[in-house]
């Protein structure tokens, strides 16, 4: 080997170490942060995160005329004169003679399809009566209830080839309900779904002739009190043996792009829906908080799956929920194209699926040793394209980037030494502190709101207000929480760099700068890392979102910033690893951030199920918190740049702005918390209180009531209102189904439009006391089909329900929520009035009163009712006529209608 040539100096002197400080080739210029870029940089993620939103969920498809679309196509101007027409009825309830009127229309329509069908195909309509049933679901929101009904009718289409006599074995069940709740028409819950379906029964008749399967179509009623009408036609109609996947179309918003909610168990259905949807929309992370109950909702699906065991998909409108069951659910907001959407991608995942010779092998439940394995992952992006996959391999693709991803940071770890996991333990104290922080600042946001607004959710009507007043402080507190984090980072990195004596002090403050911001990087997939191990581990579906936070950002990270030797000094983070890292977590992510902040501040209208029953900043609280959790968990890569000089002063100065303008509109009352069109939810009620104590005579205490599930006081309303309405807490109403904690009520002109001789009456017929105790009483609600018994199951073991002339309710496992069983009873003008409950003791009754946190409870009741009547009185009227137009009834399944009779049955009859 050549040597080089030495000079005579180096030969004649020993070698000596440099004691010039090294300096990296890029330190000529001080790392920076420019205010204008990363503000820029801060308003373009922030488009485009809308961008995503807006073109996933907002872009609908041209509506197409009934010439457009053609015999075999889908026109939603066709659909739409459906809705307008049902609209038009006004509400449509139960027993009421609007949902008859609702129920011919739908009737004549169905009569038009099978008189224009293809000549090679059978259309049947039938108009079926179910008769009087009792459905106990095994969960979800009705769980702890028995629901019966009586007198329900329903419209029923099947369409099948005529030519081949094995299709009528083998049927798919598409499903939606014609009655609305009493406070609105229903365009959206669930007019638009009945007129989706009307317009489909009329394409499938010109294509079913090469099915091979048949297609039922159910227009039902009774969904509104309970999920009766699915259960009616599932366990008495002959045609749902034939039953081998369902599909229910629903709304709890109106219009918009109508996506999957519920899906499975078996996956073939989304699969074949993703396959062939042209514009397929669904999110499981909407399943997975659906099915987790913190929507208190349920719709027609749960009891095709619990009652029927049947697979398919569950669709529902979820544009502008705050209408939801109020009188704003009208035609005038329903957006063009929404019909448009869910009929071409019905149309073609039942063309599909009815020609497919799969349908009669799909899986009625997943097997018990499945553990859930084949269940579907599924998610759309844009809109535009679906992806699903099998549970198992979400394991696998999980479990194999997890041990990876610890691979690579137990390898890193171990390179880097005792300072490095120092350094990790730090950089995981500044995600731990954002958390904090950004909780903290939002949180407080949200308790001083309602201090200075005149409405604790002053943001309803305007859902961007949530941007100023939450989002800005949760970034405010994040900021603050990594920035305190990194001064302790920095502080550590200091003493590292101290002891390598051949940096100069100046490159060594750089460099220390530009590890610490490394390190507040790499936490971020840390944290995404640990999210992924706990959704892997419980199997929930949604845990790909923390795939695709971790993979992208890491990979950036890994292809543009990592060295292979910690001897390799630190540099600034590019802006490109930032950018190619947050690209396709945005695209993925983004509309579904914004889509559940819409959903949540929209079920605030209705938050308070016990009205007066929960803080006024409760619902501030939870979306203050949602919103700073997304914070938390989309930022935290892009705050860890902003901690070198010159981008955090303008950013902190630009929040601090955009907080204040938000608060400053709020107080000033700028903008108005509800309108015409974004009401505030009430009721008004006349009450009749026949409740008693023991066995004392009680004249009836007749008064209306005015209470609101909205969080607020009432105020406002009653000054405009001037009935002579009294607000405060010292009336506790007990409708049975819940308590008004906080309502207005007057007595004034409340004895007219009401006759005593529609007073509920309950007997006791017998009460023996042998060794087990049985008491028979007799119930006649009078002129009411719609009401509500609550039983004591402290003191009654189990019961039987018996209608005009047969057995309702055999018993079974009665179970109870807070010491009560709820029987709710709904049918129509031909449903019984008269009933016979038994009664079956617990062996160790002593029937006395109970003891509630040291105070004795006076004349607990035995048995508590409430009957509901389709009755307007001349007060109710008045209080009608004067509500302010920012606010609306609302109705659900356990709400009184306009008039209601409260009595009781206590134990010392």
């Amino acid at each position: 080997m050549r040597r080089r040539p030495q000079s005579t100096s180096a030969a004649t002197t020993k070698p000596e170490v440099s004691e010039e400080p090294i300096a990296p080739s890029w330190v000529a210029q001080r790392p920076q942060r420019s205010p204008f870029v990363w503000l820029t940089l801060f308003l373009a993620i922030a488009y485009g995160s809308w961008g995503v939103f807006h073109y996933q969920f907002e872009s609908l498809p041209a509506p197409l005329t009934a010439e457009q679309a053609g015999k075999r196509g889908f026109s939603e101007f066709s659909a739409l004169e459906h809705v307008k027409a049902l609209t038009q009825l006004g509400p449509h309830s139960v027993g009421s003679d609007a949902l008859h009127q609702a129920l011919q229309y739908v009737l004549a329509e169905a009569e038009k399809i099978k008189k224009t069908a293809h000549w090679e195909v059978d259309v049947e309509v039938d108009s079926f009566t179910a008769k009087s049933g009792a459905n106990r679901m095994a969960g979800g929101l009705f769980k702890g209830r028995t629901l019966v009904y009586s007198d329900l009718n329903h419209i029923i289409i099947r369409i099948l080839p005529k030519y081949a006599p094995e299709a009528v074995d083998n049927a798919i069940l598409v499903s939606s309900h014609i009655d609305t709740v009493f406070s609105t028409g229903g365009a959206g819950d669930c007019s638009s779904c009945v007129a989706v379906m009307l317009e489909l029964a009329r394409g499938i008749s010109q294509w079913a002739h090469g099915f091979k399967h048949a297609v039922i179509f159910l227009f039902n009623t009774g969904e509104e009190e309970g999920l009766n009408g699915a259960h009616s036609f599932i366990t008495q109609h002959p045609w749902s043996k034939s039953i081998r996947l369902a599909i229910d179309l629903e709304a709890m918003g109106i219009g918009g792009k109508s996506g999957i909610f519920q899906a499975g168990p078996d996956p073939w259905p989304i699969e074949t829906f993703a396959a062939v949807a042209k514009y397929p929309s669904g999110q499981i992370i909407a399943q997975d908080i659906f099915s987790s109950g913190a929507i208190k909702s349920a719709t027609d699906f749960q009891v095709y799956r619990e009652v029927a065991g049947l697979s398919g998909l569950d669709f529902a409108y979820a544009d502008n929920t705050a209408v939801y069951h109020t009188k704003n659910d009208k035609l005038e907001l329903l957006k063009l194209g929404s019909l448009q959407h869910l009929g071409e991608n019905m149309l073609a995942f039942l063309l599909k699926i009815a020609a497919s010779s799969h349908l009669t092998k799909v899986n009625t439940m997943v097997e018990e040793d499945n553990k859930g394995q084949s269940t579907a992952v599924y998610f759309d992006i844009l809109g535009t394209y679906m992806v699903v996959y099998r549970q198992r391999f979400a394991n696998m693709l999980h479990k194999s980037v997890i041990a990876q991803s610890l691979l690579i940071w137990t390898t890193s770890l171990l390179m880097g030494g005792y300072p490095a996991a120092i350094s990790l333990a730090l950089s995981c104290l500044s995600v731990i502190l954002m958390w904090i922080f950004a909780l903290s600042f939002s949180v407080l946001a949200a308790f001083i709101i309602p201090l200075i607004s005149s409405s604790p959710v002053p943001y309803v009507a305007n859902p961007w207000l949530v941007v100023g007043l939450f989002a800005a402080p949760a970034l405010l507190g994040a900021l603050t929480g990594q920035y305190l984090g990194y001064l302790v980072l920095h502080t550590h990195l200091s003493n590292v760099y101290a002891k390598k004596k051949q940096i100069s002090p100046v490159i060594q403050a750089d460099l220390i700068k530009s590890e610490a911001e490394r390190w507040l990087y790499k936490s971020g997939s840390l944290q995404w890392l640990i999210l992924l191990i706990l959704g892997t581990y419980y199997k929930i579906g949604s845990s790909y979102l923390a795939l695709f936070w971790l993979l992208p950002p890491a990979f950036a990270y890994g292809f543009l910033e990592a060295t292979l030797t910690p001897a390799r000094f630190p540099k600034p983070l590019k802006l490109a690893t930032l950018l190619i890292g947050l690209a396709v977590p945005i695209l993925i992510s983004a509309g579904g951030f914004i889509r559940l902040a819409g959903t949540i501040i929209g079920t605030v209208v209705r938050l308070d199920r016990n009205p007066g029953g929960t803080p006024d900043w409760l619902g501030n609280v939870i979306v203050a918190t949602y919103v700073a959790a997304v914070m938390c968990l989309t930022l935290v890569y892009l705050l860890s740049y902003i901690h070198l000089p010159g981008a955090k002063k303008s950013i902190v100065l630009s929040t601090c702005l955009l907080f204040g303008l938000s608060l400053a509109v709020v107080s000033l009352g700028i903008v108005p918390p509800f309108t015409k069109d974004t009401s505030r939810a009430v009721n008004v009620v006349h009450v009749v209180d026949m409740t008693r104590s023991f066995d004392e005579k009680q004249d009836p205490r007749s008064y209306v009531s005015l209470f609101s599930s909205t969080p607020g006081k009432l105020t406002k309303e009653v000054e405009q209102i001037n009935e002579g309405f009294r607000c405060g807490r010292d009336k506790v109403v007990d409708l049975v189904t819940f308590s008004v904690k906080y309502s207005c009520w007057t007595f004034d002109d409340t004895d007219s439009g009401w006759s005593e001789s529609d007073v509920p009456i309950m007997h006791v017929d017998s009460d023996t006391r042998g060794g087990e105790r049985i008491t028979q009483v007799l119930i006649d609600t009078k002129g009411s089909t719609r009401w509500t018994l609550a039983i004591n199951a402290d003191e009654i073991e189990d019961f039987t329900f018996k209608g005009s002339s047969e057995e309702l309710v055999l018993v079974g496992d009665m179970s109870s929520v807070d010491g009560w069983h709820i029987m709710q009873f709904s049918g129509g003008k031909n449903a019984p009035t008269k009933f016979g409950l038994t009664l079956f003791w617990m062996k160790n009754s002593t029937r006395l009163d109970h003891k509630v946190e040291g105070k004795r409870e006076e004349g607990t009741p035995l048995l508590k009712l409430r009957t509901d009547m389709d009755i307007v009185t001349p007060k109710v009227d008045r209080v009608l006529s004067k509500l302010p137009p920012w606010c609306s009834l609302f109705g659900k399944s356990t709400s009184p209608t306009t008039f209601s009779f409260l009595s009781n049955l206590p134990f010392n009859f």
